[in-house]
């Protein structure tokens, strides 16, 4: 009897040690339902958040399109959601996607509100940074048509990871969306978030990703391009010094160069970009801890 209940207490125990192995591992995988997800602001210049409306299976997850360009779509608490970069000169008033699930294609509407950004106004001493001579004009005319070819650039991946850390510690100098004036004339807003920090100070990538470019350009200078996947990209500008090269796997917190004032900049600083889905978006949208109010 003594043997029989031995045999019995044996095999309760590895049932329990498999039990709790199974759960513990199922404690350690990441929850799907928490994705790594930036603050919606449907503003120009924003990011909207929209909860997509199809049924989450386990099947392959739906896609989602805006004038033909592929949306980031991810799974958070539960639902489908498309996360969509809103152009800084997007109209506000209601804009539809175009969504793809289990071969059923459906049109979904959203709405922008208007937002209203400061001005802020800066004197250049070095004119041939407002006005160009044609020499420059067609070298800033080239860069920006390749720099466009970048921000559309698309690589479909599994784990985006689009909660960034800041890229250098420093002083916000220049927040993003400001109207800008150089010397009197009205110029493009604001694309970016400057961050005041001395020449040589280490630049770090704000999340995982891929080296997607890096070249010295007219306006931004010396500049890096991390590729996130899912049309989420960061840009690095005014470096002084670029640490890495295209192709290179970079983790967050990584060093990939150092600040300067390089390009067309008043002093030394970083200016740190977000694009996604080919718009220039609002950095702070997608720091960990949120917008900083």
């Amino acid at each position: 009897m003594r043997g029989i209940c031995f045999a019995v207490a044996i095999i309760f125990d590895a049932k329990m040690t498999i039990l709790f192995r199974t759960c513990l591992f199922f404690f350690l995988l990441p929850s799907l339902g928490h994705a790594a997800i930036p603050q919606s602001s449907n503003v120009p210049g924003g990011v909207a958040v929209i909860p997509l409306d199809v049924v989450s299976t386990n099947k392959a997850p739906p896609q989602a399109w805006m004038n033909d360009r592929p949306l980031f779509v991810e799974e958070h608490e539960g639902q489908w959601v498309a996360v969509i970069g809103l152009a800084l000169d997007m109209k506000p008033g209601s804009h539809s996607i175009r969504i793809d699930s289990g071969g059923v294609s459906k049109t979904q509407i959203f709405e922008v509100i208007p937002k209203q950004y400061p001005e802020q106004h800066l004197s250049l001493k070095d004119k041939g940074k407002v006005h160009l001579s044609p020499k420059n004009a067609a070298r800033a005319k080239h860069e920006i048509a390749r720099i466009l070819e970048l921000k559309r650039h698309w690589r479909k991946i599994n784990d985006t990871d689009a909660l960034f850390t800041l890229p250098a510690e420093g002083r916000m100098s220049g927040p993003f969306g400001l109207r800008r004036f150089f010397n009197g004339e009205s110029r493009s807003p604001h694309s970016g978030l400057d961050v005041a920090v001395p020449v040589g100070t280490p630049i770090k990538a704000v999340a995982r990703g891929s080296v997607l470019a890096v070249d010295d350009y007219f306006f931004n200078g010396k500049t890096i391009f991390l590729d996130h996947g899912n049309g989420l990209i960061t840009m690095y500008c005014h470096l002084d010094q670029i640490g890495t090269k295209v192709g290179d796997e970079v983790a967050k917190g990584q060093d990939i160069g150092t600040s300067g004032q390089t390009g067309r900049a008043t002093g030394p600083h970083l200016h740190w970009s977000v694009v996604l889905n080919g718009n220039m978006v609002d950095p702070e949208l997608f720091l960990t801890g949120g917008r900083a109010e």
